[in-house]
């Protein structure tokens, strides 16, 4: 255990696996306060079983009602970590509407409810680390079938450097972490559900630089630095995570 993170209260969303849950551990493992939430009440409870110090809570982050309820229970926020997501698969041809709206929903509202929500605590206590989880799919580098995810991931880039730039002054700070391709349990669902799993998964690594798959501890290693106050002096900033591929 370390304490990096000491005396700070921590709101990790998407924490029932992958990306948000590892961080929320690596959050509790540095001394933070942790509340994760998750709409998938299972993998909560196994997070929980897990580290019973971390405190769960169902939420859909897409329910602004849910959150301003949620966020009625609390005293104060150091650190939002936004790490909702979902990747849909195709070009624009093939985005309807629904999917359109399905994943700047999720994608985007989703972390535009969290920080209006969670923003004025921050405001009051004159401090904050807000942390959004992108992609290197977005405004980074465009990939192909990705079209309706990095557009919306492009969008938490610009939200991110908005938010930085509008309350620099009161001293809280957005930053954004970008991905490249992640072990976790969604990737392991989109390979599943391909018509040549086998292959779906030669291709992934092959497309990385590096020759593998990053893992979310790798991800969650540099949300514990944007968290801490060894980066007060970084804001508006996108970190890439990706293994070489938006070289």
């Amino acid at each position: 255990m370390g304490n990096r993170l000491k005396n700070k209260i921590a709101i990790v969303t998407a924490a029932g696996q992958g990306i948000g849950k590892a961080t929320a551990i690596a959050f509790h493992k540095e001394g933070a306060e942790v509340i994760a939430t998750d709409l998938n009440e299972t993998t909560l409870e196994s997070l929980n079983k897990e580290y019973p110090e971390i405190k769960i809570k169902k939420l859909d982050s897409t329910d602004n009602n849910s959150i301003i309820e949620f966020t009625k229970s609390l005293k104060s926020v150091d650190i939002l970590f936004n790490a909702v997501g979902f990747v849909h698969h195709g070009t624009i041809l093939d985005c309807d509407e629904k999917d359109w709206d399905f994943s700047s929903n999720v994608n985007v509202k989703s972390m535009y409810f969290m920080c209006k929500t969670i923003l004025p605590l921050m405001i009051r206590d004159k401090k904050g680390s807000i942390i959004n989880v992108s992609s290197c799919a977005s405004s980074l580098k465009g990939f192909p079938n990705r079209f309706v995810y990095g557009t919306t991931k492009g969008a938490v880039i610009g939200l991110t450097k908005a938010i930085a730039a509008d309350f620099v002054k009161q001293n809280i700070r957005c930053n954004t972490i970008a991905p490249g391709t992640v072990f976790s349990p969604s990737w392991q669902d989109r390979v599943n559900q391909s018509p040549d799993p086998v292959q779906a998964k030669k291709d992934f690594i092959a497309r990385q630089p590096m020759g593998r798959l990053g893992t979310a501890e790798e991800i969650a290693a540099v949300a514990v630095y944007l968290a801490s106050d060894e980066s007060t002096f970084t804001t508006g900033t996108t970190f890439s995570v990706d293994g070489g591929i938006s070289i």
